[in-house]
């Protein structure tokens, strides 16, 4: 008991100093100040945000404040509506002439004398682009010639002795017999000098195939010839020529897509590594579907540019009429592994997702073909930091 009254007479009041107390007293007032301060900063700061933050947001803030939602999240939303735009269909493909025509040797062949022409060269429809030695066929056409030459001579003689004939016939020296066998062996003459002609004219055109010619104008892709080979006509295509130097894009569409197309419609084509577009009408669109991919071909055609070479890899936008739908920024589209979605405020202002399908995307903003009506508060931004469920506080920029 007396050990408690001295604990009890150690720390009365009256057994401190009066220097103590009052340094005690000093730190409890100041640490009271600190605190109001920071209070009344906190308290100004707020009333700025709230002067200044827009009429339109006020209503917001004392309905949520009446609902107890001071704590929620405020998000600004859109409502999109629908409306016109372009559709424009974006794929890719492989660029190729359009009329890729394959040059070989038309006739027996030979040793290459000589070529004529290089790939990257336009040619002319009946150009010759190479020649095949000839100099065995021009000795028989020389031999041909010069039976020709026999031939006429022994139907001239032939028709002399024809005449002479007739002329002693009446006097009753040659019988009607003999004057019918001078009459025969004339027109076997006359059939071995035609036939004499048409030999040298089959050899004339045996020759005229040793040269390679263009079978139409257009521009020379590849030559797989030298000279000095042997060619016949089983050796294939030697040259490849793009008729009229026409391209085109052949790109791979889905069903859905290739149903909006029709011939005609206008696609700019861009080919990987060049930053020039080329434009040009859409001339096919595949009558088939693969069963496997259920995609088809548009085939796009182009004039010729340097840019465009056979083989390359492009890209195409193909503007397949207009469409009606809602318009979003490209801050509001998110996507996962599951695909592309947006999330919008119910009724109850809690967040919700929705998956959509985007058509085109630029500057103007992303098409959705599906999942949104138009009627929807969109989540603008930050939908990164919501999740489903969540209670937000949705108002609409001005």
């Amino acid at each position: 008991m007396n050990r408690m009254n001295m604990e009890w007479t150690t720390l009365r009041p009256e057994s401190l100093d009066g220097d103590t107390v009052a340094l005690s007293l000093a730190r409890s007032r100041r640490r009271t100040l600190i605190v109001a301060a920071v209070v009344a900063l906190v308290l100004a700061i707020l009333l700025v945000v709230y002067l200044t933050s827009g009429s339109d947001e006020k209503p917001v803030i004392a309905t949520a404040a009446e609902q107890g939602d001071i704590g929620a999240q405020q998000v600004s939303v859109v409502v999109p509506g629908r409306r016109a735009v372009p559709h424009v269909i974006t794929a890719t493909g492989s660029l190729a002439a359009r009329r890729d025509m394959p040059v070989g040797v038309a006739g027996e062949g030979g040793m290459v004398a000589r070529v004529l022409v290089e790939a990257g060269d336009w040619v002319r429809a009946g150009q010759v682009l190479a020649t095949i030695d000839r100099s065995l066929q021009s000795q028989e056409a020389q031999q041909l010639s010069a039976s020709i030459d026999v031939a006429r001579a022994d139907a001239a003689l032939a028709r002399e002795e024809l005449e002479r004939a007739r002329a002693l016939v009446d006097r009753g020296f040659i019988s009607k017999a003999d004057l019918d066998r001078k009459v025969a062996t004339r027109d076997a003459a006359n059939a071995r000098v035609r036939v004499a002609q048409a030999q040298l004219g089959q050899n004339r055109a045996r020759i005229g195939r040793l040269d390679i010619r263009a079978p139409t104008a257009g521009l020379v892709l590849e030559r797989k010839l030298e000279a000095g080979q042997v060619v016949s006509s089983g050796s294939g295509a030697l040259f490849r020529i793009a008729e009229r130097g026409e391209m085109e894009a052949m790109v791979r569409l889905s069903q859905e897509d290739l149903a909006r197309l029709a011939p005609g419609a206008r696609a700019s084509v861009t080919p990987v590594g060049s930053d020039r577009s080329v434009e040009g009408p859409v001339w096919q669109v595949s009558p088939t579907i693969d069963p496997q991919t259920r995609m088809g071909t548009a085939r796009i055609t182009l004039p010729y540019t340097p840019e465009l070479r056979p083989g390359g890899f492009a890209t195409a936008e193909i503007r397949a009429g207009t469409v009606t739908a809602p318009v979003l920024p490209e801050s509001a589209v998110l996507s996962d592994d599951k695909g592309n979605f947006v999330y919008i405020v119910d009724q109850k202002d809690l967040v919700a997702r929705r998956d959509v399908k985007l058509g085109d995307v630029s500057d103007s903003g992303a098409v959705v073909l599906g999942g949104l009506s138009g009627n929807e508060r969109v989540v603008l931004s930050a939908g990164a930091f919501l999740h489903p469920g969540q209670k937000v506080v949705p108002h609409k920029p001005r």
